[in-house]
Parts: structure tokens; sequence; C-alpha cells
């Protein structure tokens, strides 16, 4: 994978922290805080983990835990992966 889509991150997400009470990460919730739609840090930490294992070395685990909302991950998971593919 070149590019993860918003649709690769929904789906990660639904893998590792479910849907129960959980808001749907869309193009409109892009910029909404991952604690605004419901997700914990364990979620969050859980996604980095899935996502490290999924791109290997490309990304840094600690660093995708320090972003805020699914723009700011999907923003850092592709240019890691643009870094990488260079």
């Amino acid at each position: 994978m070149d590019r993860m889509t918003t649709e690769d991150l929904r789906q990660v997400l639904r893998e590792t922290a479910g849907e129960d009470g959980i808001a749907v990460v869309s193009e409109e919730t892009l910029d909404t805080s991952f604690t605004d739609l419901g997700y914990d840090s364990l979620a969050i930490m859980e996604t980095a983990t899935q996502l490290t294992r999924r791109f290997g070395s490309r990304l840094d685990e600690d660093e995708l835990m320090e972003r805020r909302t699914p723009r700011e991950l999907l923003n850092a998971i592709n240019h890691a992966l643009a870094q990488a593919g260079s």
C-alpha cells in the first residue's frame, strides 16, 4: 500500500476498537479529536500497534500515538509511506 485512505483507517479502527459507542471516522470527522469521536487512549494505542505491524519499520508507533485527529494520523502515515518509497 502506497497511501492510506480514510476508508483504510476506518477499517483498522473498526478492527482494533470495535464499533460500540464510537463515531465512524469519515471525511466529515477527519478533524474531530479521537476523544470526541469516542476513542480512548487504549484504542489509539492498539490502532498504532496494528498500523505498525501492517507497515513495518516505515512507521513510528510513538509518533502515531501523538496524533489527535484522524486527519493528523492519516497525514503522518502517508508521509512516512511516501518517505519510505522515495
